[in-house]
């Protein structure tokens, strides 16, 4: 199995990012991290963190071709996501969908607090 994919990411619904990443460890945390570092270098400053990833996932049946988005909750999940697209080598790339949300800390942090 090739260690790099080339993956179609949108960040809340924005615009589709092309970029390549690594097959590191089979974990959700590993993808998270990426996603991150990949967002920091979009949107430097940035706050938000990678909340949920799901992703296009091809199924074929009777000559037709369907899409599901499943959520990557765990590290399976993870490592059948990379598993089918290198069973499957008719798509290209990965379409992955994250959505970043910001830590309650960083949301306390910038409230302004009424004067007494």
């Amino acid at each position: 199995m090739t260690d790099l994919f080339s993956v179609c990411i949108r960040f809340n619904g924005g615009n589709p990012q092309w970029f390549t990443v690594r097959y590191i460890n089979f974990t959700l945390k590993g993808v998270k991290d990426q996603l991150n570092e990949i967002n920091q270098g979009l949107n430097p400053g940035d706050t938000r963190s990678v909340e949920y990833v799901w992703y296009e996932h091809p199924t074929f049946d009777e000559g037709r071709i369907t899409f599901s988005q499943p959520e990557l909750t765990n590290n399976d999940d993870v490592r059948n996501m990379f598993l089918i697209f290198c069973q499957h080598n008719m798509f290209p790339w990965i379409d992955v969908f994250v959505t970043l949300l910001r830590s309650p800390e960083d949301i306390l942090k910038s409230l302004i607090m009424p004067e007494p």
